[in-house]
């Protein structure tokens, strides 16, 4: 008997990529090279969608036609060519226009979606919590307003009832009015989310931890080393994306201090402003972290270009100044060549580390750079007398700090420890005074009866 063959249900693509021959303010390098790497990058960004590439076309122009993005004579090479291969879908390695995107559409018959679009696409499939999958629909409803213009029949599924037309009015104003008054409910709904984050945030923000966020270009290995840290299980994919909401663990520093280490969506280059809100959830962890630690795809020939990127971001967050390491992740797919000719062009820079977070190398050296970066709470050692029934402050001094020597005296614990200056100010009533502390490192260990 025939086993039945297994079917490919991804769907057929055609991209498009588009380049000037002047190359754009700030990016220097041959501008047909860098439209081929976008448009590579596009090809993993349509992959990770779920697609399947059936082809693609490059075009270098003077300038972007206002009309059609890429010119009448080479939108019928794109219909002439999505015929033959039978795709329904085109994505355009551009953001497109609402006029741009109807008449590409047109010109083609067929459906066409540009990269911010994709870009969507693919955090609607990774959100996982409430305000994540309320930011995306949010940014979607803000992207689809403006070009609802002619499509008013494709979009007739967004609404419908009885009662939602009144005389004259319009359907194309009616999706407008419905998709504003959706994007009312979300903000609201998003606002009630986001207070309910921040009471959390205070909570444990009443634990003196410091917060170290992980920032990186996207697929740079984040999360991987988020794991390799933290002894996680946070999903790892190669796929675009594949971290979108935000993820916090505790970790352990060499000076036995605990920090909270944050894993965060992986930048693009391009990315809208509309983009960058849709996932403020993780981007706020940035901004409340004490330390940045930006990875690298050490492997990747563009990494320079990556990490200039990711600085325009956290420039833009205003975080740049922010106390920050910078971690050449994936050393293993490096020849040994490759590895000390590196190491050496950067010197001995104490910011900056070579590590595999798949091997381990490197994550020792990693960890105590953090220690010695992490610019919160300075460790001081105090001694204090703590009654054996308060549990929560003992459990505080164990849990964040490193118990030199204790013993139990009169119903109280009485302990040497190295802590937090912060917890250590917070234990000010429990503090034994400094001629006493000595009585009892000299005083001996009662004996047992």
């Amino acid at each position: 008997m025939k086993t039945p063959q297994s079917v490919d249900n991804r769907e057929s693509v055609f991209l498009v990529g588009v380049s000037l021959k002047k190359a754009p303010r700030g990016r220097a390098g041959d501008p047909s090279a860098a439209g081929r790497d976008s448009l590579e990058e596009l090809e993993e960004l349509a992959v990770s969608a779920g697609a399947k590439i059936a082809g693609s076309v490059m075009q270098v122009r003077d300038a972007l036609d206002p009309a059609t993005l890429v010119g009448r004579g080479k939108l019928d090479e794109i219909r002439v060519e999505a015929e033959m291969r039978h795709v329904p879908l085109v994505i355009v390695d551009h953001n497109l226009t609402p006029v741009q995107l109807r008449n590409m559409e047109k010109g083609i018959g067929t459906r066409v979606i540009d990269r911010t679009q994709l870009i969507l696409d693919i955090f609607a499939m990774h959100a996982r919590t409430r305000e994540g999958q309320l930011q995306v629909e949010l940014a979607q409803l803000n992207y689809l307003l403006p070009r609802l213009t002619g499509r008013g029949e494709e979009l007739s599924r967004l609404g419908g009832g009885i009662g939602t037309r009144g005389p004259g009015e319009q359907k194309l104003e009616t999706d407008r009015r419905r998709i504003r008054d959706r994007v009312s409910k979300i903000k609201e709904a998003i606002e009630t989310v986001r207070r309910q984050r921040t009471t959390r945030r205070r909570a444990r923000q009443a634990v003196p931890l410091g917060m170290i966020a992980l920032v990186g270009y996207t697929n740079a290995g984040k999360s991987t080393l988020f794991n390799a840290l933290t002894h996680s299980e946070v999903l790892t994919s190669s796929k675009m994306f594949a971290t979108l909401d935000p993820t916090v663990r505790a970790v352990r520093l060499p000076s036995r201090r605990r920090a909270l280490l944050s894993d965060t969506v992986g930048f693009l280059r391009d990315l809208p402003p509309d983009l960058i809100a849709a996932f403020r959830a993780t981007l706020e962890e940035v901004q409340e972290a004490a330390l940045i630690v930006q990875v690298s795809d050490i492997s990747n020939p563009h990494h320079a270009e990556q990490d200039a990127d990711v600085m325009k971001v956290l420039a833009d967050l205003g975080v740049q100044d922010r106390p920050r390491l910078q971690v050449f992740n994936k050393t293993d797919l490096l020849s040994a060549y490759e590895l000390a000719a590196l190491v050496q062009a950067n010197g001995k820079n104490e910011n900056k580390i070579f590590v595999s977070a798949v091997t381990g190398d490197g994550l020792e050296e990693l960890l105590k750079r953090m220690d010695t970066a992490l610019p919160v709470d300075p460790l001081v050692r105090v001694d204090l007398n703590i009654p054996i029934s308060d549990g929560r402050h003992l459990s505080l001094v164990h849990a964040c700090g490193r118990v030199l020597h204790s013993e139990v005296l009169d119903g109280h614990m009485r302990v040497q420890t190295e802590l937090p200056e912060s917890l250590a100010r917070r234990l000010e009533d429990f503090t034994v005074p400094t001629s006493d502390s000595s009585e009892l490192r000299e005083a001996p260990t009662p004996s047992k009866t």
